[in-house]
């Protein structure tokens, strides 16, 4: 009888243990464990990353890290680490937080425009996901992938049609690439691509007009007319003389692409480039910016009149005056530099 109260008592306790150990376990495994009062967190695990670098990053997301490790090893998670860009949501469990940062790799939105060189594209790209930016612009001017889709150093920026996209955080300096490739064939449909062809153009070359019209006007609803200045100038065999492609080329010259130039001046004009549209017909061998895609459209919609040429509007800055003659094109020119002069600005 003694006997059977003590192993009783031994099975109770058995029980008791049992059930404190399996509420632990349950409670580690499925009550809440995040620590952010907003809807979602996000975790970023790079390439490299350790556990100890997950640990540290997870942390204060956590109300219990100890529970998180514990069931982290349970799942194998330790040695089974994915990179990418994860959403963790209030009020998840460590299962949960587990399985989605295992297997739930959400992409991000990037955004690009504005760019004055592929270099500064790399950059800015760097900024919005994991690689870094001389890995992109290897990969982006890697000479056997820029020969065999058409492009050339002076041309490959054109290949990046300015938007927003939605790709994974970790995707490779190459992934990268090749993905803004289908972007631009995408962009390159046939109804743009059979506008390029009427202005017996290569969507490269349309790209690099638009370049031009873009750096010539910020207004989207003056563009049309800016652009269909410039088809006029290159349907006639005119050069183009486009200040903004002068800016390139003395930039380009002193390797100097933080150089401020708000006034071309006259020996600017005789710069030895074949960017300087000044000294040079026809259209430049690349884009000498990034156009919107407002721009692009704008020289493939160009509008039709009988302009062929433009200077600033100092009535309604922002704007410019039209003329069809040379001499009408020269009166509104003289009032301009008389402005300018007047403002002081001498570069």
């Amino acid at each position: 009888m003694y006997i059977k109260r003590i192993l009783l008592i031994i099975a109770l306790i058995g029980v008791v243990v049992g059930g404190v150990f399996a509420y632990t376990v349950y409670g580690a495994i499925f009550s809440p464990n995040t620590a952010f009062e907003n809807d979602e967190a996000y975790l970023f695990v790079a390439s490299d990353a350790t556990f100890e670098d997950i640990k540290e990053d997870i942390a204060p997301l956590l109300k219990d890290v100890e529970s998180f490790v514990s069931i982290a090893e349970r799942k194998g998670y330790v040695s089974n680490i994915k990179p990418g860009h994860f959403a963790i949501k209030k009020g998840m469990n460590n299962n949960d937080i587990i399985n989605t940062i295992r297997s739930r790799n959400k992409p991000v939105k990037i955004a690009f425009n504005n760019q004055e060189r592929i270099e500064n594209l790399a950059g800015r790209i760097a900024t919005q996901i994991e690689i870094d930016s001389l890995s992109l612009l290897l990969a982006m001017k890697e000479p056997n992938f820029l020969k065999a889709n058409g492009y050339t150093d002076q041309t490959a920026l054109s290949m990046y049609i300015p938007n927003s996209y939605e790709l994974y955080w970790n995707i490779s300096a190459t992934g990268f690439r090749d993905r803004m490739l289908k972007e631009n064939k995408r962009f390159w449909n046939d109804t743009r691509k059979a506008k390029a062809k009427l202005l017996k153009m290569t969507p490269e070359q349309v790209y690099t007009v638009a370049s031009i019209v873009h750096k010539e006007t910020a207004k989207v609803e003056e563009r049309p007319r800016v652009a269909g200045v410039y088809l006029n100038r290159i349907k006639r065999g005119i050069k183009l003389d486009a200040d903004p492609t002068v800016i390139f080329a003395v930039k380009n010259k002193a390797n100097d692409w933080n150089m401020v130039i708000k006034r071309v001046l006259y020996k600017d004009l005789e710069i030895e480039s074949p960017y300087n549209t000044y000294r040079n017909a026809g259209v430049p061998p690349g884009p000498i910016f990034m156009p919107d895609i407002s721009a692009i459209d704008a020289v493939l919609n160009a509008e039709k009149h009988g302009y062929y040429y433009f200077v600033a509007d100092i009535e309604r800055f922002g704007y410019h005056k039209f003329a069809k003659t040379l001499s009408q094109h020269n009166a509104n020119s003289a009032a301009y530099k008389r402005w300018i002069n007047s403002q002081g600005v001498r570069r």
